[in-house]
């Protein structure tokens, strides 16, 4: 599959065909973070892109977050503007191989990246990686697009994909920026 190659998003991020890339955090994820106390929580940012998610829960004071893109570039990007950012904590990797245990997944683009065939095995990726008490906390898109990447979907959809979870809660955004309204979904999903 092309599209989960590494030099397919080398060449999107060399083209800047980068059109999922906010230039900062999420919203909706700033928000959600903007409110957690535990500053030592162990978390991974997969498919991460230009890492703002990380920059901001790093200067937040997160101490443990791990930064992970297939590509190179988007992470030399983030090391450039944080080069405090712990260099172990930077993870040029695929992460369908990866391994590690961590308390939050933050999901911010790696869904809507990968082919749809393969989001089941997102979901068990998930559990593997998150400790006992773990969750994946993010955004999806809820919304259908032509082609892809992005793929899109539905909450109906995606609800089938993570039936091993305890709990699973998706919502529309009250806070997307004004091109995704109506379109994203704020996801909280407990092992």
């Amino acid at each position: 599959m092309e599209h989960l190659s590494k030099n397919f998003w080398e060449s999107r991020y060399e083209d800047q065909d980068t059109g999922w890339d906010l230039g900062e955090i999420s919203p909706p994820i700033k928000a959600y973070f903007d409110q957690v106390e535990d500053k030592s929580l162990r978390i991974l940012i997969p498919g991460c892109g230009n890492g703002h998610e990380a920059e901001y829960l790093f200067n937040l004071g997160f101490e443990n977050v791990h930064a992970m893109d297939l590509a190179e570039e988007p992470l030399r990007n983030l090391m450039e503007r944080v080069p405090t950012f712990p260099e172990d904590h930077i993870i040029f990797g695929d992460f369908f191989t990866f391994h590690g245990e961590f308390d939050i997944i933050v999901e911010q683009t790696l869904f809507c990246a990968i082919d749809p065939e393969l989001r089941s095995a997102y979901a068990s990726k998930c559990e593997d990686l998150l400790s006992d008490t773990g969750k994946i906390v993010g955004v999806m898109f809820n919304h259908d697009f032509t082609g892809g990447p992005p793929y899109g979907g539905t909450i109906e959809e995606y609800l089938t994909y993570f039936d091993q979870f305890t709990s699973v809660e998706m919502e529309e955004c009250y806070n997307s920026i004004e091109p995704r309204k109506g379109r994203e979904l704020f996801v909280k999903i407990s092992k």
